[in-house]
């Protein structure tokens, strides 16, 4: 290539290269015409007016930027001014309440009396003389079995009575017999006399008697049934009064006695309610559930409870008194739960013990008493012996003053 087309396009780039770093360099432009270099040349490629405006610009944000942060700082110190403002805040009396002072459960009736009726001895059922659902009294005859092989028996031994009797007899009074042969007709008697009262007694066991007062439930069986010593003939149950066995939690079980009033009510029938009394209380405390069986009696005047049936039986008890507070005002740190309490316009952090959680109140053990007032709103500005002022409280002495 010609020396003179190097010299060219060396001349063509330099050139370039100062039109760029004059238009992108707005400095550049003021440099060369402190160099010599005519205005009118550097304004052909710079950005002179552009730069110009925008130092301008700059010029003007920096001193919105200084005005803005003047009155920063004067709203900082406003606010230093003011940080000794008391904090307002809503709050609400502490009440008292009950731990332990009610005990609510479930459960099972059974009639204070029942049995399963059987007869004492085998054979077929020759007679049945109740029906279901009615009520017996103790003694009466609920069936029979075939009895006419015991009715030979006794019979026999009512004859073996009257002759051996008969012969005790006129051995004592005739002298021809000897001492011991009077004794063995005197044994004689007195065995035929066992003999018919082992006869009548086998007699008796073929009548099924009920042994409590009670009301008959479905008979089991019909007349021409084999039954034996073990066949179910009948439910009887004592319903005059239930017997209802819950589990309650084992911090009642020094508190529940024998004696203390219940109140029961029907699962399916919750707003009749039954009156009734602990009748017992078991010695130990389910070592799984850490439950305690007590067993409750209840009047059943009308009959128209029945076993089997759920109840929800409820007892009220003293309990033990705690402080209770709004559950807004727990709040929590790095050594537990805290309420903050306002004494004279003042907040004290009081600390306290979650006792028992409740829907509306938490109660706590701590060194509150009955109408002492805790903050429960406006909590995250309150400071240590801080000034509060109580929301409203100016309102009503204002409202007091006029």
């Amino acid at each position: 290539m010609p020396l003179w087309k190097q010299l060219a396009i060396s001349i063509a780039l330099i050139f370039i290269g100062l039109c760029a770093w004059v238009y992108f360099s707005p400095g550049t432009g003021q440099t060369l015409v402190s160099m010599g270099v005519p205005q009118s040349v550097v304004s052909l490629v710079s950005r002179a007016p552009e730069v110009e405006g925008q130092r301008q610009g700059g010029q003007g944000q920096g001193a919105q930027q200084a005005q803005t942060g003047g009155q920063g700082a004067g709203q900082g110190q406003g606010n230093r001014r003011g940080g000794n403002q008391a904090i307002l805040v809503a709050t609400q009396p502490v009440t008292m309440g009950v731990v332990n002072g009610r005990l609510s459960a479930i459960g099972d009736g059974e009639a204070i009396e029942a049995v399963t009726v059987m007869p004492q001895t085998s054979g077929t059922v020759a007679e049945i003389l109740v029906t279901s659902g009615q009520k017996v009294k103790k003694g009466d005859v609920i069936a029979r079995l075939d009895r006419e092989e015991q009715v030979i028996l006794r019979d026999q031994a009512v004859v073996a009575l009257r002759s051996a009797t008969e012969k005790a007899e006129s051995y004592r009074n005739l002298q021809s017999f000897s001492r011991l042969d009077v004794l063995d007709a005197q044994i004689a008697e007195e065995q035929a006399q066992l003999q018919l009262t082992t006869a009548e007694l086998n007699l008796k066991r073929r009548d099924i008697i009920a042994p409590i007062d009670g009301v008959i439930g479905i008979v089991g069986v019909s007349i021409g049934d084999n039954v034996t010593n073990s066949t179910a003939i009948v439910s009887l149950d004592n319903r005059s009064q239930l017997l209802v066995d819950f589990w309650a939690p084992e911090r009642f079980a020094a508190a529940v006695k024998p004696g203390m009033p219940i109140e029961a009510s029907l699962v399916s029938r919750p707003g009749q309610i039954f009156k009734g009394s602990v009748e017992a209380v078991d010695s130990r405390v389910d070592q799984a559930s850490r439950t305690i069986r007590i067993r409750a009696k209840i009047d059943n005047p009308d009959d128209v409870l029945r076993a089997g049936m759920s109840f929800n039986v409820v007892m009220r008890f003293p309990g033990d008194r705690y402080a209770a507070v709004n559950p807004l005002a727990v709040q929590w740190d790095g050594e537990g739960s805290f309420v903050w309490q306002i004494v004279d316009n003042k907040s004290v952090k009081t600390r306290v013990t979650i006792v028992q959680r409740n829907s509306d109140q938490i109660l706590v053990e701590a060194a509150l008493k009955e109408g002492d007032v805790v903050a429960v709103e406006g909590l995250q500005r309150v400071r240590e012996g801080g000034a509060v002022e109580v929301a409203g409280a100016a309102q009503s002495q204002e409202v007091a003053t006029r």
